[in-house]
């Protein structure tokens, strides 16, 4: 499992998934854009559910800046598609079951929650540019308001 955080400058991990229609997608499939990822424990959650959301409704505001959002939770391609439809999600939904790029991009480890230690999927996003660079990794973000700090960062 990887434990070393990604920071600015880094090559952002290449990695190919399933999306919620069953079709691979890769990150380099984005080359030449500019890209949003954010990992998230598990679809149809409250937080979760909340994030989503809040990514489907500053879409047009992340496009105008110039990306592109992609989400990655463990989910099965199933629950992606009926998360998609259900909460009417404009973006790419991949399904990584073994956390393989969530370790990566260590977006997957020790975690707490209420006093409790526990290894899990660790809510993170990360900006990556054109030539597939992290330009700001952003781990341990909270569900709510996260997509506005991520526009004002953007605008300034």
């Amino acid at each position: 499992m990887t434990t070393e955080r990604l920071v600015a400058g880094d090559l952002a991990p290449k990695f190919t998934l399933q999306n919620q229609d069953g079709d691979k997608v890769s990150l380099t499939d984005f080359r030449g854009r500019k890209v949003v990822l954010f990992t998230y424990p598990q679809a149809f959650t409250p937080g979760c559910t909340k994030e989503a959301c809040d990514f489907r409704d500053s879409e047009a505001r992340l496009t105008a800046a110039g990306y592109t959002v992609l989400a990655v939770s463990a989910d099965p391609v199933e629950k992606l598609a009926r998360f998609k439809e259900e909460y009417d999600l404009p973006y790419e939904l991949l399904s990584d079951p073994d956390h393989k790029v969530q370790q990566q991009y260590a977006a997957f480890g020790e975690k707490q929650n209420y006093g409790r230690t526990y290894v899990g999927a660790i809510r993170s996003t990360f900006l990556i540019d054109e030539k597939g660079r992290i330009i700001e990794p952003l781990y341990n973000v909270r569900a709510t308001g996260h997509v506005d700090r991520i526009l004002k960062k953007l605008a300034a």
